[in-house]
């Protein structure tokens, strides 16, 4: 599951890999909901970094125009 300390392209590479584990049909139903699950957390964290990273550049481009 995502931790603080993971990044952000941590985050994205084991989402790829469910994704990929689930369109290879390689999981069985009680291992498809923990992976599920642990996706739901992934995509979260992501676009939490993915937010406050949208704020910091507004941020930055707001005071280049001042």
């Amino acid at each position: 599951m995502a931790e603080k300390k993971e990044s952000y392209a941590q985050a994205m590479e084991k989402l790829e890999n469910i994704v990929s584990a689930v369109e290879k049909d390689e999981l069985d139903i009680d291992q498809l909901s923990v992976k599920l699950k642990e996706a739901q957390k992934l995509v979260r964290f992501c676009k939490d970094k993915l937010y406050k990273a949208d704020e910091e550049i507004k941020k930055i481009m707001e005071g280049e125009d001042n």
